[in-house]
């Protein structure tokens, strides 16, 4: 499905110096304020204190989490809905000097001053040692996911493509976690999912890119690879302005209308989305330019004419 065609072939690989340059600086800020500022941790990877609490009518989650702060959590706590609109979890950091229980009983105090009918449900401590466990996990599991890419793309394409699409992903990768560690944005383990489905999404990108340079290397062989690689970009804008336009509908539906829940979730997508559509382009493309891929990497070699030993010689691949 198409709405629109381009018939002149846009010049992409014409600038890949300059996009690429930009991308590097980006990607440079980004570990830089990594390295400087860290990640904001939620409570499942530093630990902390989870209560759950009733109210007898839908709670007013932001007058929750105003009382909340007020105790001296400040933005740290984090208030949402689970099951019902009349239940609350709420997650509390971890305060020297204060065990979990003196913890659940002042918060619970406070917000039985605001409402007498509220009811604690269930209170727990998650331990640090827990937090160490799944940043391990979400490491391997990135691990993993890089793994499988570069040996996906190797065999279906070429290993130069492999090398490619993990440059240009990473990249994504370590822009998402540059603007959660440069803004302070809470990093949780729905934005470590987020992060994750980044990885899949923009790896689809790329491969749709790749199998259009294969195919053009086959149809159009008095194209150079530059040509190649701007004639297979410029035919699929038609495609990637329809999915990633529904794409970001939806992901910015569930920013806007799925509260604090779903927030930093759906801002770690838009992110990866965008940055996936221009790292696809821009710099795994580029890259494999700039690797030397070539028609022979892609395309059978053509066999010679009356070769005694060839079965199916004067055949045209």
């Amino acid at each position: 499905m198409e709405f629109f065609r381009i018939k002149k072939d846009i010049p992409f690989m014409k600038h890949a110096l300059v996009f690429n340059a930009i991308s590097f600086i980006t990607f440079a800020l980004a570990v830089f304020f990594l390295f400087s500022r860290g990640l904001h941790l939620s409570v499942e990877f530093t630990g902390g204190t989870v209560m759950e609490v009733a109210y007898s009518q839908p709670a007013d989650l932001a007058k929750v989490r105003s009382t909340v702060s007020g105790l001296g959590y400040g933005d740290d706590v984090q208030v949402q809905n689970f099951g019902t609109a009349r239940d609350v979890m709420i997650r509390l950091p971890v305060q020297k000097g204060v065990s979990s229980a003196q913890q659940s009983e002042q918060v619970i105090g406070a917000l039985k001053a605001a409402d007498p009918e509220v009811t604690l449900r269930r209170t727990e401590f998650v331990g640090p040692q827990v937090g160490e466990e799944l940043v391990h996990g979400g490491l391997m599991a990135l691990a993993m996911v890089v793994v499988g890419i570069v040996i996906y793309l190797a065999f279906r394409f070429e290993w130069k493509f492999g090398v490619a699409a993990i440059i240009a992903n990473l990249h994504d990768v370590v822009i998402i976690l540059g603007f959660f560690a440069f803004f302070q944005w809470e990093f949780s383990l729905s934005v470590l999912a987020a992060v994750l489905a980044v990885l899949g999404y923009s790896v689809n990108e790329s491969v749709v890119i790749f199998d259009r340079i294969r195919e053009a290397f086959r149809r159009y062989r008095k194209m150079t690879t530059t040509e190649v690689i701007d004639h297979a970009i410029t035919s699929t804008m038609s495609r990637t302005i329809i999915t990633h336009a529904s794409t970001e509908a939806m992901v910015l539906s569930m920013f806007f209308f799925g509260g604090p829940s779903l927030h930093n979730f759906a801002l770690a997508l838009t992110i990866g989305i965008l940055f996936g559509i221009y790292s696809s382009v821009f710099v795994a493309a580029a890259i494999a330019m700039w690797l030397g891929v070539k028609r022979e990497d892609l395309v059978k070699a053509q066999r010679k004419e009356g070769d005694p030993n060839d079965p199916n010689a004067g055949a045209v691949v």
